[in-house]
Order: structure tokens, then C-alpha cells, then sequence
């Protein structure tokens, strides 16, 4: 079998990923940040996505990989499908190499654009949001129509609704997969030379899972992601745009993405403008004054056709 005959024979793998995510009805997603953030964002045509190591979630990627890979190493079925011990040991020895990567060099420079979605009758924003997010009212929130995103085959970005779930939810999750894992495994001729093959397909699939699943305490933040795999981005398209920032917490590696068309990454017509559905002010900073000196902004920054999408929420919370 070819490589990708071989990686074809898991695809079952990927079945429970919801339709919605790549091809189906895409939402409003709103993206709340500081009013200097988002002056940048606008003035440079600009997205940073930041690093999920660095997150709010404390468990963001390590849980969901540490508790794959021990779950991994303590499932009998895999071990028991192997006719041969060193058949199994191929398996076993590629999935840790792949943990290995992961740990010392690729998790370093996976990036995530965490979005919330939108009601499209909301002109006030999540108040949760606000306060956590978005300058504890002071900031914005950018509403972006996610229809406007191209679906690219080739794209090293991956874009999906996040699931919350509890330990014992992934826990369950991930012994169902490497069941499946085992049966597919067991029902192919897989020569012991491309095993290294299979042991991969199972890793990308507990990796992916591990990106798009928070502790159900967050649920409220009805959260999708765009993620960033540097691994899928063979012809280091994007590495130009590797950078950092440094503040409060000091320095962290960014991706600041260049919204536009990029081939085999983006559609030909992406823009930011495009994306942008509605810009929404926060309850702290929306009076008369400071939505007039946003509207002087987007003039002094060449974006004064965003003026009319712009909106200050209501919401009658003030910041202490």
C-alpha cells in the first residue's frame, strides 16, 4: 500500500469531527481585545494568534496529549492486535517520537485564534467577555462572518467549534479512539516499514482533539479556534510571520498573521475588511466621545469605511 492508501485506512478516526466545522453554516465570531489591540490589528491588517501553552485554561494541549499518551502505553488492545512484539514496539516506539516532537519543538510554535461565537442580533457583547477578555469593558470585540473563510485543503490552519468536557469525558473519548485504533489496525496488512504511518495518523488525531477541547468550566465562552500547525505548513509559508510581543507577562512567541490571500493557504479574496461584520465598542468605553475618537482612528489609519460598522454596547456595566 502507498502512504496515503495507508493513512486513508484511519480516516474513520476523524469521523466524529462536527460536519459544521470545515463545510457546513458558519457563525458570527467575535474576537474581544483591547482598544490598542485593536488599533494594530486594524491599522496592519493583522491577527495575532497566540500560543496555547501561554492560555487561560492551565490544561490547554498538555492534558489532552500526557492523558493520550498514558492511555496509550496502559491499552491492551493495541498491544494485543500485534502478532509480534516487535511489531507493537514499532508502534509504540513512533507514537512517544511523536510526543517528543511535539514536546520539544512543534508545540513551541502551534498558535490559536480563540473566537466566541455571535448572536447576529447582539449589539452588546458577553459581559463574561468583556471582563475577561476584552479590557474589562473597555475594549472591543471584533465580529468576523467566518463564512467569509475559505476552506483550504492545503491550509496549515485548522478551524472548529471547541468541545468542553470533563476528565472523565476526554478519559472515555480517547479509550473509545484507540479501540477503533486497534480494530482498523488489526483489519489492515499494514507492512511492519509504514507502521510508523499508523502510529502518526493516531497522534494527529489525539493532538487535534487536545486543541479543541477545554475544561467545562468554560463553557460560557462558546468557543471556536482557528489553529496554526507549524508541522502542515511544509513550505514554511507562513514562518515570516513568526514573531513575539512582551508585556505584562513578560515576552511570548506570536504569530502575527497577515490577513490576505496566501496560496495554498488562504482563498484568493481573503481580506479583513471583508471579515469584519460589525465592530463592537465596550460598555466602558462607548460614550458619545470615544466612539467619535474611534471613527478619527479608522480615518488616520486608512479604515474609515469601518465606520459604519461601528457599535458601542449598551450593556450598563462600568469598570472599576
Amino acid at each position: 500500500m502507498k502512504d496515503d492508501e495507508i493513512y486513508a485506512l484511519f480516516n474513520p478516526l476523524w469521523e466524529e469531527i462536527p460536519a459544521d466545522a470545515l463545510h457546513g453554516p458558519r457563525p458570527l465570531l467575535a474576537h474581544y481585545t483591547s482598544t490598542e489591540n485593536l488599533e494594530k490589528i486594524l491599522a496592519n491588517d493583522e491577527i495575532w494568534f497566540s500560543n496555547p501553552l501561554l492560555m487561560n485554561d492551565m490544561e490547554e494541549l498538555r492534558l489532552g496529549i500526557n492523558l493520550g499518551f498514558r492511555m496509550f502505553q496502559e491499552h491492551a488492545g493495541i498491544k494485543a492486535i500485534c502478532d509480534r512484539e516487535d511489531r507493537y514496539q514499532i508502534i509504540a516506539t513512533n507514537f512517544y517520537q511523536n510526543y517528543q516532537n511535539l514536546d520539544n519543538d512543534h508545540a513551541y510554535d502551534i498558535y490559536a485564534l480563540c473566537l466566541t461565537e455571535h448572536d447576529p442580533n447582539d449589539m452588546d457583547g458577553l459581559l463574561s467577555m468583556w471582563r475577561g477578555y476584552g479590557g474589562n469593558g473597555k475594549g472591543a470585540a471584533l465580529v468576523f462572518d467566518s463564512s467569509q473563510i475559505p476552506f483550504v485543503e492545503t491550509s496549515p490552519f485548522v478551524f472548529s467549534r471547541v468541545e468542553y468536557l470533563t476528565i472523565r469525558q476526554r478519559e472515555s473519548w480517547i479509550t473509545a479512539l484507540l479501540d477503533q485504533f486497534a480494530a482498523i489496525l488489526g483489519n489492515s496488512d499494514i507492512r511492519d516499514d509504514k507502521l510508523h504511518l499508523a502510529a502518526h495518523a493516531l497522534f494527529e488525531r489525539i493532538k487535534i482533539f487536545s486543541l479543541f477541547t477545554k475544561h467545562h468550566g468554560f463553557s460560557e465562552e462558546r468557543e471556536w479556534r482557528v489553529v496554526y500547525l507549524k508541522d502542515r505548513d511544509r513550505e514554511n509559508r507562513l514562518h515570516s510571520m513568526f514573531s513575539y510581543t512582551i508585556g505584562p507577562a513578560g515576552i511570548e512567541p506570536k504569530l502575527k498573521f497577515k490577513v490576505g490571500p496566501i496560496d495554498g493557504v488562504t482563498g484568493g479574496d481573503l481580506s479583513l475588511d471583508t471579515l469584519i461584520d460589525r465592530i463592537i465598542i465596550g460598555p466602558s468605553g462607548s460614550s458619545a466621545l470615544e466612539i467619535h475618537a474611534i471613527k478619527r482612528m479608522l480615518e488616520s489609519i486608512n479604515k474609515a469605511e469601518l465606520a459604519n460598522k461601528i457599535a458601542g454596547s449598551t450593556t450598563p456595566f462600568r469598570a472599576i
